[in-house]
């Protein structure tokens, strides 16, 4: 089987490295990070509207609630959807609340969009779509489970590489969990491990419907490119629609783009007219409202003190605004600020690399020691990759220890007996503050999987509100807490021994995993 994912890098074509335009941090305006609004839409709401959550069992609690609870709209995008019983348990949960709507009166209002990999959810017999197809049998009118399938997996490459393996060439990696006008963003799967130990970040948006909607209308432009799920547990392409792997890839990415960039613009410019509203309304002797009216406007919506920027990466289409905005906050850190920077696979791109050592920013990056690696233990050649993950690691450290950074540049290791670590994100605390102002959360690893190969998307949370800034403090800190920082001496434990074969094959595979 090797030898097939080793033939992947010949066998696809090269991407071109594209960096992030010039842009500096704007001073001006509500924060310092408003040039986000440029590229996305902005999103402003009140602090008090935002939860984090610590723990998978939180997490999977939530869902369950949010699911019983939701009138109009569930909609999920994750990779995969479990088998167990605990995902069995999320499916009943989804049929109670769709029956329940089935006998409200008048037509049923509820309807359930869900979005999922296609490689990933049709491995083995019982797979994502197996699990599903009940609910499409029994509520035909109201359930849509679309399978996102990348266009970069075709002809040859699609005849040759085996399942599992094929998952290596792109995915729909995204992790967004809606439920009326409530959001939750992460990194977590719909899987069993991903609700009992195995750890990431989740956080809640309450009562936000402009922030479910554009998440709805994402999941929805990319549904409408991806295979419809049929009662049958056949794949169709919508009506019209051009196929992902047997029509024409460059007119199929084209498609998707417009698909995607429509929602993107489109979100952005009613948030222009919303704030422009919201501006105008508030300015003294405004003709557009009486004093009392906007008055009357404030009370009922808080002033925001913390505003969101979805920021998506879909490279297969074009799209690379998460890449843009990372590099732009890396490159933009001024000295003693501090950037706490985690990921379940450490495998940074170039780009990445090369700002983290060449600015002048403190960074604390926190990353999965081998035996929490979620391929710990795996048969065959996944059974290598944690090896892989450390010979990237070490070679890392050695560039830091190299340009005499080790102080700047700290590499921690999470270590928990039991768990696995899925985390990913980041955390900025600027100069001469204890508490961050900004985190990154949501599906990207910041590796090269991220950045070129699988659609990802994350949301940036500005906050000016010290509640919030000490939820987002402590949410790094319980984190960073279970974590031994990286030495030389850690690449001399016998753990940590990568066999040569290992050393060869990493820099061939390493933009695979």
């Amino acid at each position: 089987r090797s030898s097939w994912l080793l033939l992947a890098p010949l066998l696809t074509p090269p991407v071109p490295v594209i960096t992030a335009p010039p842009c500096s941090l704007c001073p001006e305006g509500a924060h310092r990070f408003q040039w986000i609004r440029n590229l996305v839409p902005e999103f402003g709401i009140s602090s008090s509207h935002v939860k984090v959550l610590s723990s998978p069992a939180e997490f999977y609690e939530l869902l369950k609630v949010q699911i019983k609870t939701a009138k109009q709209r569930v909609v999920m995008a994750s990779l995969y959807l479990g088998t167990g019983l605990l995902e069995q348990e999320l499916v009943d949960c989804l049929e109670e609340t769709l029956e329940k709507s089935l006998q409200a009166k008048g037509s049923p209002s509820l309807r359930v969009s869900i979005l999922l990999d296609y490689t990933r959810g049709s491995r083995g017999r019982k797979n994502s779509r197996t699990m599903l197809i009940p609910l499409l049998q029994r509520f035909p009118e109201q359930v849509r489970v679309s399978l996102f399938h990348t266009p970069n997996l075709r002809g040859l490459l699609r005849l040759l590489i085996p399942e599992r393996f094929n998952e290596t060439i792109g995915l729909q990696h995204i992790k967004v969990y809606l439920f009326d006008d409530n959001v939750i963003l992460s990194g977590a799967n719909l899987s069993d491990l991903y609700f009992t130990n195995r750890q990431d970040r989740y956080v809640l948006l309450q009562d936000s419907p402009e922030i479910a909607d554009f998440f709805t209308e994402l999941v929805d432009a990319i549904g409408d490119v991806s295979l419809q799920l049929q009662r049958d547990d056949t794949v169709q392409m919508m009506e019209g629609m051009v196929h992902p792997y047997q029509g024409d890839k460059m007119a199929y990415c084209e498609i998707a783009n417009q698909r995607v960039m429509e929602v993107i613009n489109s979100a952005r410019t009613r948030q222009e007219l919303l704030h422009a509203k919201t501006f105008h309304s508030s300015q003294q002797g405004s003709s557009l409202l009486s004093q009392q009216d906007s008055q009357a406007s404030r009370e009922l919506k808080p002033q925001p003190d913390t505003w969101i920027y979805p920021l998506i990466q879909m490279k297969p289409f074009g799209i690379q605004i998460d890449e843009m905005v990372t590099e732009t906050l890396l490159t933009e850190a001024e000295r003693d600020a501090r950037i706490y920077l985690t990921t379940g696979y450490f495998n940074l791109t170039q780009a990445y690399m090369d700002l983290i050592l060449g600015t002048r920013a403190e960074y604390r990056i926190l990353l999965a020691s081998p035996e929490v690696n979620g391929f710990f233990g795996a048969k065959g050649v996944a059974g290598a990759i944690p090896a892989a993950y450390v010979y990237i690691e070490h070679q890392f450290y050695s560039e830091v220890c190299c340009l005499h950074q080790q102080e700047r540049v700290q590499l921690q290791e999470y270590s928990r007996a039991g768990w696995t670590f899925h985390a990913k994100g980041l955390w900025l605390y600027l100069a001469g503050s204890d508490l961050p102002c900004l985190t990154l959360i949501g599906s990207p690893n910041f590796g090269y999987r991220s950045v070129h190969r699988d659609l990802e998307a994350q949301v940036a949370i500005v906050t000016e509100n010290k509640a919030l800034q000490q939820q987002l403090h402590r949410e790094q800190e319980q984190l960073y807490l279970c974590s031994g920082v990286v030495s030389s001496s850690t690449f001399e434990q016998p753990n940590r021994y990568v066999k040569l074969w290992v050393k060869l094959v990493t820099p061939l595979i390493k933009n695979f995993f």
